[in-house]
């Protein structure tokens, strides 16, 4: 692949693989653009680890706003923002997996292009870190169920999960 391909996008910023809850995948996607505009592929059925298409929907997020906590007990979600910046955070909560109680923070939009694969059972939510509203992209390996919803919820604040949505200077 060329210097300009998924290799070279900027890497520092994101977890290794090694520090990742066992299940988690990260895309580096790649961006093309020209004078027209640009194009950008998100998710193919040749990835990997892509597994089988449910259905593809948009949600966003208004700068400071989190959406959080929810697992899927069948559903593996694949996010990416095409619009804005995302904090995207995972908490791996599983009986018997080898990183339970593991967070994971990824960042995720315009200015970190990336694709993040959430197994099933694993916690997430977001938060919009930029100043314009967050564009989130999923393509999910279940259709929504609106008579049985795969969705198991937490309060965002003050639950069970050990983590602060705050910002964290320094």
């Amino acid at each position: 692949m060329s210097e300009h391909g998924p290799e070279a996008a900027p890497r520092r910023f994101q977890l290794p693989a090694r520090e990742r809850i066992d299940g988690v995948v990260v895309k580096h996607l790649r961006v093309i653009a020209d004078e027209r505009g640009r194009l950008m592929e998100i998710l193919r059925c040749d990835d990997p680890f892509y597994e089988r298409f449910g259905q593809v929907y948009l949600t966003t997020a208004y700068p400071g706003v989190v959406k959080a906590w929810h697992y899927h007990e069948r559903q593996v979600d694949h996010f990416a923002v095409v619009k804005g910046m995302l904090k995207l955070v995972l908490y791996d909560d599983r009986e018997g997996s080898p990183t339970r109680g593991l967070i994971n923070e990824f960042f995720l939009g315009e200015h970190s292009p990336i694709l993040v694969r959430v197994p099933n059972l694993v916690y997430h939510g977001f938060k919009c870190i930029g100043t314009e509203e967050a564009l989130v992209v999923n393509t999910v390996s279940e259709p929504y169920r609106y008579d049985e919803p795969d969705e198991f919820r937490l309060p965002p604040h003050g639950g069970p999960i050990p983590y602060d949505w705050a910002r964290r200077d320094g």
